[in-house]
């Protein structure tokens, strides 16, 4: 999936004129007057990134089932732990069908045996008919008893199929490779189809691990410019772009996110869309069940307000910066932040492209204050 390219963002360090008595660069200052390092707001058409915390999952798990009743021989795997794609898991205790299998081969050839004696007196019995040395009917008889002796013959051969085909059950393998976990039979259980034990395992694959992304249908339909949107609700694949994992201890996953599907009747339970996207895991580094936070840029650019972080002042899950005004003056007032966006904040509400905000020297600011702007440490 191509990633949307960001508009450039130029936050440009602005000087504020304040009169002054002290000494600075040739003019005075007045008392009080504080010195800070302000920027002013910037607004830009951006893809907004988003936040959704999810939980990891299989994308699809294999249900272990036997496929024939019968005691529990062995379990040859340990529960928790990966398993190979055709590492044997469980053997059945095969004796009866042993037993059937001797008895189909016997069948079988007492079944060719007739055969082959059906076949000699029909070939024999052909070249007599001409002659008229054996009539019509006896000749009927012959082919009749050959076809009977025939029939008799594939019959056997699919009961000898039939019955190693089912020895061939009693041996399970794994269909996938994954991560393994059982329900818990023991060897000398009876097993199979209608038993306590119709479900032996399940295999969780692990090569690629999906998360759910819930997007509220009000924003969803935002994203995609209202409902009547160019694609159907179903077809999201250029939705999201560079989709991020970040582990459970801050880390970002080494490997980008794409989309997978979006979930076809999510919403009436919901509330939301779901859109999956899968990771690849060729390290296993991702664990069925897992808390993350998948960061993804969603839908196409818009316009947003940003600040430098270190202008957002955050208290008691509450954000303020302080705002210079016309009149050299600050302002302590609440916004409210939305995503990060490189080293900035995007704000969402509070404050207008253009004002200018105090980046560093806050520490003795007091709203009224009468500021002065220090460019030489401050962004240009």
């Amino acid at each position: 999936m191509k990633r949307l390219i960001f508009y450039s963002v130029m936050l440009v360090a602005v000087a504020v004129g304040a009169s002054s008595c002290h000494k600075q660069g040739g003019k005075t200052q007045a008392p009080g007057v504080l010195r800070v390092e302000a920027a002013r707001a910037v607004g830009e058409r951006v893809v907004v990134p988003m936040r959704f915390r999810s939980l990891l999952y299989s994308n699809y798990d294999a249900t272990i089932q036997p496929r024939v009743n019968g005691y529990l021989r062995t379990k040859q795997f340990t529960k928790g732990l990966p398993v190979e794609k055709g590492q044997v898991l469980f053997t059945l205790d095969a004796s009866a069908i042993e037993l059937s299998v001797l008895s189909n081969r016997a069948a079988l050839a007492s079944a060719k045996t007739a055969f082959a004696e059906a076949d000699n007196n029909y070939r024999r019995a052909v070249p007599l008919a001409r002659i008229e040395a054996i009539s019509q009917s006896a000749l009927d008889q012959y082919r009749a008893a050959y076809a009977s002796a025939e029939a008799q013959v594939k019959l056997a051969e699919s009961q000898l199929a039939e019955s190693l085909l089912q020895q061939g059950y009693t041996t399970i393998t794994a269909p996938i490779s994954g991560i393994i976990d059982d329900t818990g039979a023991t060897v000398g259980d009876w097993v199979g189809v209608g038993t306590e034990y119709s479900v032996l395992a399940t295999i969780s694959n692990t090569e690629e691990m999906g998360v759910h992304i819930q997007i509220p249908f009000a924003r969803y339909y935002e994203l995609r410019g209202g409902v009547e949107g160019e694609r159907p609700s179903y077809d999201n694949s250029t939705l999201l772009s560079n989709i991020r994992l970040y582990m459970p201890d801050g880390s970002l996953y080494p490997y980008e996110g794409t989309y997978s599907y979006t979930k076809r009747d999510a919403g009436d339970q919901t509330g939301s869309i779901i859109i999956v996207a899968s990771f690849p895991n060729p390290e296993r580094a991702l664990k069925v069940g897992g808390s993350v936070v998948v960061v993804a840029d969603v839908g196409s650019p818009e316009g947003v307000v940003m600040v430098p972080q270190q202008a957002v002042v955050q208290t008691l899950n509450k954000a303020h910066v302080w705002v210079v005004g016309s009149d050299n003056t600050v302002t302590f007032r609440p916004v409210v932040v939305g995503d990060k966006f490189g080293d900035h904040w995007i704000v969402d509400e509070g404050l207008a492209a253009g004002e200018m905000v105090v980046t560093a020297g806050v520490q003795k600011l007091r709203s009224g204050a009468r500021v002065t702007v220090d460019n030489k440490s401050g962004k240009q």
